[in-house]
């Protein structure tokens, strides 16, 4: 059984946040899928591992673990699988990391950046305006955008669990 653990913050202040895109992919995939065990953490962001350590425990458990969260390395509208990598400044994802003393497992990387009409990304520079991006709220188009990459991840964690990593990837890191 694989375990899809969607990143955020608790709370609804944070709900619609960009840094809560992990945890409303999550809350999407939840009950669709079989053979996959949807898990949303209580506690915020930056403590993760905590969370994931009570229901991964092992290195061998971990290679059935799907992080799903937010990349500010993507645009909106695009999604990336990717597999024992280091966190690229993600601090749920060093959480995690630390936590289950791994790096070994799936993480479904989900973008929130905006990008020009020719798909060049335009992340944002700057501690105070990433932080500002990636707390404020997805607009209605954006949500739009969000609902139609949702499916995608959801086929794509089905994908795992079915025909295993390399096919996921093969599939949608194109």
């Amino acid at each position: 059984m694989y375990i899809a653990v969607g990143l955020g913050n608790p709370g609804d202040e944070y709900a619609k946040s960009r840094h809560n895109t992990g945890r409303m992919a999550a809350d999407f995939l939840s009950g669709k899928l079989s053979g996959v065990k949807t898990l949303t953490p209580d506690t915020f962001m930056n403590l993760s591992g905590k969370f994931v350590g009570k229901h991964v425990k092992s290195k061998k458990a971990a290679q059935k673990l799907i992080v799903l969260y937010d990349d500010l390395d993507l645009p909106l509208g695009t999604m990336k699988i990717s597999y024992d990598r280091g966190s690229g400044g993600h601090r749920g994802l060093e959480s995690i990391i630390r936590a289950l003393k791994t790096k070994e497992f799936i993480r479904i990387r989900i973008g929130t950046s905006p990008s020009t009409p020719s798909g060049k990304l335009k992340k944002p520079l700057g501690e105070k305006n990433v932080e500002k991006h990636i707390l404020s709220e997805f607009k209605k188009p954006e949500m739009e955008i969000l609902k139609k990459v949702f499916k995608k991840v959801a086929a794509a964690v089905e994908t795992i669990a079915a025909s295993g990593l390399q096919s996921a990837m093969t599939e949608f890191n194109k």
